[in-house]
C-alpha cells in the first residue's frame, strides 16, 4: 500500500486514512482545517519556509475556560492600560522560520491582534491586543486551532519560577552508568585473560554488554535521531546527522560482532562517545547560562531615580535600588522604570515603549501607572508597587520599534561554514571507509566513525556566540552597556564619530553659572526652580542645583519644547525659561559674544538671563586627540558658538564644529555623512539627540545621574567613563581579532583530527573525548583572550 506524507504535518499516512483537498493530501480534518484557516487568510507562504512545518492541532474543548476569570488574567498580562494588553505566551512547538513567520501575522488571522513577537530560543510569542476587541481567550484558542498551543502554568506566573529541564542530566547519567559498567565488564577482553570461568561464560557477559547499551543507544543519544530526523526531513542538513549516523554505525556494528563471535564489538566507545558528547553539551549549555546570568542581573541601565526621603529631601539613586513603598519624582520625559500608584493629581503619560501608540493617556491620582511609560509634562510623584524588573527594562530596550537593520557579518560566516562543513564531512567519512574495507574491516569502521565524531564543527559554531558573549559581560561590568551582541561588531566598523555638546562632553555636575538682569525675588526664585524642578535638559538640571532651596510649589500647567525652552503655569503665574530666541529676549553684549544662556521671564515680563561657562569632562582633551588618529570627530551643539574659542583650544585641530543645530538639522546632518560612505557613532545625552541616535550606525547614551532612558540608542555609557570611550572601541576591534583566531584554530583542530582519523590512527573512543574538549579549547581561548586584551591598556 503507498504511501506518503501530509501535506501539513509531514506525518507518513495510508491511501485508506489520507483526506484530498485542494490537491493536496493530510493526514487528518485537523491538518486540513489548519490548511483551510491559511488559506482564507492569505497565509499558505507558511509552507514555503519549511516542508510539512506543522503539528496536529488537538483537542482543546473547555481547557481554557480560566482564561475569562479577570483575576487570572491580571497575573498572565504582562501589560494592560484601557484596551491595551500585552502577553507572553510559552509555545513549545516554535522550531523552524515557518513557526516564527506565521505567529508573527497573527493580525492577519485575528482582529484585535496588533502586533506579535517571536522570541525563538525562548520559544516564545509576545502578543499585543485590543482586549475590547479580541480575549486572550479567543487568542489562545486560535493558537491551539493553527497546532501551535501555548503552554500555561498558573504556578510559574505566580511565583516567577519556571519548570527547570532535566531531560539532558537524565540522559547524562544514564550515558555515564551504561558507560561505567561496559568498560568494567570489558576489562577481561581488553586483557585477553585465559581464565576458564571467564571463557566458558565470555558468551553471557557480551550479551550482558549489549543489554547495557541499549538505554544509551535508545535513550541518551535520541536527541541526535530526533534533531538529524528533522533536519532530513527539512531538506537541511545539520551536524548532528554524521554524529546520529556515527552511533547507528557502531551499535549495527558491535551487534552484528556479538552474534556472529566475532568479538565484543565496540559498545565501550559507542557509550563512552554518548557519554562525552553530552557531557560536551552540558558544558555549553551551563557557560551559556552563566553569560546570561551576567547579561541580565549585572548589566543594569545606569540610570537613577530621584526617590523622596522620609524627610521630604530629594535623592537619586539606581534603579536597581528601589523598593516597594519608596516614593519617586519623574520629570518631564522621563522612563517610569516600576509599577506604582500615582499619587499626584494627573498625568500624561506614553507608553509607546511598551505598546508602540504614542496617544498619551491621562491617569488620575491612585491610578495605576506601569513601568515602561513615559511621562510627558510636569513633574509627578508615585508609590513603587514592585522592584525594578531588569528583565523588562531590556524587554524595552529591545523593542522591535527601535531596531536598526544591520549585517551579521560572523553569524553568515559561522552559518555558511556549518553548511558546507556536513556534506563534506559525509564525503570525507564515505571515502575513508571506502579506502580501508578492502584492507581492514575493523579499521574501515574506526576510521568512518572516528572522522564523523571528530570533525564535529560544535566549536566553529560557537566562536562568535561566545567572543561576543563574553565582550559583552566585560564591557557590562565596566558600565558600558550594549543592547545586543551585534552592537560590539558595529563599533569596530566606526570610522567616524559625532558627539553632542551639552551635556555629553560637558558635565551637568559642574559650571560657573551668573545672572545679569533685573533683581529676581526670593518668591519668583522659587517659582523657576519648581519650574526646572520638572526638566532633564543638562542646562535646566544646572539651573535647579545652582538656585537655592524654596518650597516646593505644585505646577498647574507645563509644557517643554525641544531645543526651545520650557513654559509653565505656577500659582497662578506664567513662567517662560529658555533661548533667547524663544523669548524674543532682547540681543545683549553678551548674547551677541555668544555665551551659553538661560532667559527668565515671568507673566510677559523680561527678567535677565543665567550664563553658563561649561565645564568640560575630566580627560576630554586627551580622549579626543587618541580617537583624532584613528577617527573623523566633529562636534554638534544646539547651543551659539560662544564655546568656539574655548574648543578649538581642547580639541584637535582637524576636529569640525558645528554650533545652532536644531534636532532635525543633527539628524539630517548624520545621514549626510552616511551618505558618503562613513559608518557614523553618535554621542549624545538621550534628550534632543534622540533622532540623530536612531539615525546613526551606532549610537551611544551617555548617562549621569537622571532617569532618562532613550531605546533608540545602542549603548548607553555611565558618564564616569566617558574617557574610556577609545578604550571600548579598540577593544570591540579586538574582539574580532579573536573571533578570526578562533576560527583559524577550530579549523586547525579539524585538519588536524581529521588527518589521524582517516590514516586509521584514531579510535572513535578517543575522538568522543576529544569532541567536548575542542569545545572547553575553543571557550578558554576566548576567555582568556577577551579578559588579556580587557586588561591591557591597548595602546
Amino acid at each position: 500500500m503507498s504511501e506518503q506524507g501530509c501535506f501539513h504535518c509531514g506525518l507518513t499516512i495510508s491511501k485508506d486514512e489520507e483526506i484530498n483537498f485542494d490537491e493536496k493530501k493530510f493526514c487528518c480534518k485537523g491538518c486540513k482545517t489548519v490548511y483551510e484557516i491559511f488559506s482564507v487568510h492569505n497565509l499558505t507562504s507558511y509552507y514555503d519556509f519549511e516542508k510539512a512545518p506543522g503539528a496536529t492541532p488537538q483537542d482543546i474543548h473547555g481547557k481554557y475556560d480560566f482564561l475569562e476569570n479577570e483575576a487570572i488574567l491580571s497575573k498572565l498580562l504582562e501589560f494592560q492600560e484601557g484596551n491595551t494588553a500585552i502577553v507572553s505566551l510559552s509555545i513549545p512547538h516554535i522550531h523552524c522560520s515557518s513557526c516564527i513567520w506565521i505567529l508573527e501575522n497573527l493580525n492577519r488571522m485575528q482582529p484585535g491582534i496588533s502586533n506579535s513577537q517571536v522570541n525563538f530560543p525562548d520559544k516564545k510569542v509576545r502578543i499585543t491586543f485590543n482586549s475590547e476587541l479580541v480575549s486572550l481567550k479567543t487568542i489562545v484558542y486560535l493558537l491551539s486551532s493553527i497546532g501551535y498551543e501555548p503552554y500555561i502554568s498558573l504556578e510559574n506566573y505566580e511565583t516567577g519560577k519556571n519548570n527547570v529541564d532535566r531531560s539532558l542530566t537524565y540522559k547524562l547519567g544514564v550515558a555515564f552508568f551504561c558507560f561505567g559498567n561496559i568498560m568494567l565488564l570489558s576489562f577481561p577482553e581488553y586483557f585477553e585473560i585465559k581464565e576458564f570461568w571467564l571463557d566458558n561464560y565470555k558468551p553471557f557477559f557480551r550479551v550482558l554488554i549489549l543489554i547495557l547499551s541499549l538505554p544509551s543507544f535508545l535513550y541518551s543519544a535520541s536527541g541526535y535521531y530526533v534533531s538529524a530526523y528533522k533536519s532530513i526531513r527539512a531538506g537541511m542538513l545539520n551536524i548532528d546527522i554524521p554524529i546520529a549516523l556515527g552511533i547507528i554505525v557502531m551499535f549495527i556494528r558491535s551487534t552484528f560482532d556479538i552474534v556472529m563471535d566475532y568479538g565484543s564489538g565496540f559498545f565501550d566507545s559507542l557509550t563512552g562517545l554518548v557519554f562525552f558528547m553530552l557531557l560536551g553539551k552540558m558544558f555549553q549549555i551551563k557557560t551559556y547560562s552563566f553569560l546570561s546570568f551576567e547579561r541580565d542581573f549585572k548589566s543594569y541601565f545606569p540610570i537613577a531615580v530621584t526617590r523622596i526621603d522620609a524627610d521630604g529631601s530629594e535623592e537619586s539613586v539606581p534603579v536597581y535600588d528601589i523598593v516597594e513603598g519608596n516614593r519617586l519624582i519623574i520629570r518631564n520625559q522621563e522612563l517610569i522604570p516600576v509599577d506604582g500608584i500615582l499619587i499626584s493629581e494627573k498625568a500624561e503619560i506614553d507608553y509607546s515603549f511598551v505598546t508602540g501608540e504614542a496617544i498619551p493617556i491621562t491617569k488620575k491620582s491612585g491610578d495605576k501607572v506601569f513601568a515602561g511609560g513615559k511621562q510627558i509634562g510636569k513633574v509627578i510623584e508615585m508609590e513603587v508597587l514592585h522592584s525594578v524588573s531588569q528583565s523588562y527594562l531590556t524587554q524595552l530596550w529591545s523593542n522591535e520599534i527601535f531596531q536598526k537593520k544591520v549585517l551579521q557579518q560572523h553569524k553568515t560566516i559561522t552559518d555558511t561554514i556549518s553548511r558546507y562543513f556536513t556534506p563534506l564531512l559525509l564525503l570525507i567519512a564515505f571515502a575513508g571507509f571506502g579506502y580501508w574495507i578492502a584492507i581492514d574491516a575493523n579499521i574501515a569502521f574506526n576510521v568512518f566513525t572516528a572522522v564523523l565524531i571528530v570533525a564535529c564543527p560544535c566549536a566553529l559554531a560557537l566562536t562568535a556566540p561566545f567572543t561576543f558573549g563574553n565582550i559583552l559581560r566585560i564591557l557590562g561590568k565596566q558600565k558600558f552597556y550594549l543592547k545586543n551582541a551585534l552592537v560590539i561588531e558595529q563599533l569596530a566598523k566606526v570610522d567616524t564619530i559625532v558627539f553632542d555638546k551639552t551635556g555629553t562632553i560637558t558635565t551637568s555636575k559642574k559650571a560657573n553659572i551668573k545672572y545679569d538682569g533685573k533683581p529676581i525675588s526670593e518668591e519668583n526664585n522659587a517659582l523657576i526652580k519648581n519650574v526646572l524642578r520638572a526638566s532633564n535638559h543638562p542646562l535646566c538640571r544646572m539651573l535647579y542645583d545652582f538656585l537655592p532651596e524654596n518650597k516646593k510649589t505644585k505646577i498647574d500647567d507645563f509644557c517643554e519644547i525641544t531645543g526651545k525652552g520650557i513654559q509653565a503655569s505656577v500659582a497662578n503665574k506664567t513662567v517662560r525659561i529658555g533661548s533667547a530666541v524663544f523669548l524674543d529676549a532682547p540681543v545683549s553684549e553678551e548674547t551677541q559674544a555668544g555665551k551659553t544662556s538661560l532667559h527668565i521671564e515671568i507673566d510677559g515680563i523680561y527678567y535677565g538671563r543665567f550664563t553658563f561657562q561649561n565645564q568640560y569632562r575630566e580627560g576630554l582633551e586627551k580622549l579626543f586627540l587618541a580617537l583624532s588618529k584613528k577617527y573623523q570627530i566633529k562636534v554638534l551643539s544646539g547651543d551659539n558658538d560662544g564655546e568656539r574659542a574655548n574648543l578649538e583650544v581642547i580639541l584637535p585641530e582637524n576636529t569640525e564644529l558645528v554650533f545652532n543645530q536644531k534636532p532635525e538639522q543633527k539628524l539630517e546632518f548624520i545621514k549626510q555623512l552616511q551618505e558618503k560612505g562613513q559608518n557614523v557613532m553618535m554621542v549624545g545625552d538621550g534628550l534632543n539627540d534622540a533622532g540623530a541616535l536612531v539615525q546613526s550606525n551606532i549610537g551611544v547614551s551617555i548617562s549621569e545621574n537622571v532617569n532618562v532612558f532613550s531605546p533608540a540608542c545602542d549603548a548607553i555609557l555611565d558618564a564616569s567613563e566617558f574617557a574610556r570611550l577609545g578604550y571600548f572601541l579598540k577593544l570591540s576591534k579586538k574582539s574580532i581579532l579573536i573571533i578570526k583566531m578562533s576560527f583559524a584554530l577550530s579549523l586547525l583542530y579539524n585538519i588536524v583530527g581529521l588527518s589521524f582519523a582517516v590514516t586509521g590512527n584514531l579510535l572513535p573512543l578517543v575522538a568522543a573525548i576529544i569532541m567536548p574538549l575542542s569545545t572547553i579549547t575553543i571557550v578558554g581561548f576566548v576567555t582568556f583572550t577577551t579578559n588579556y586584551f580587557s586588561a591591557r591598556n591597548l595602546r
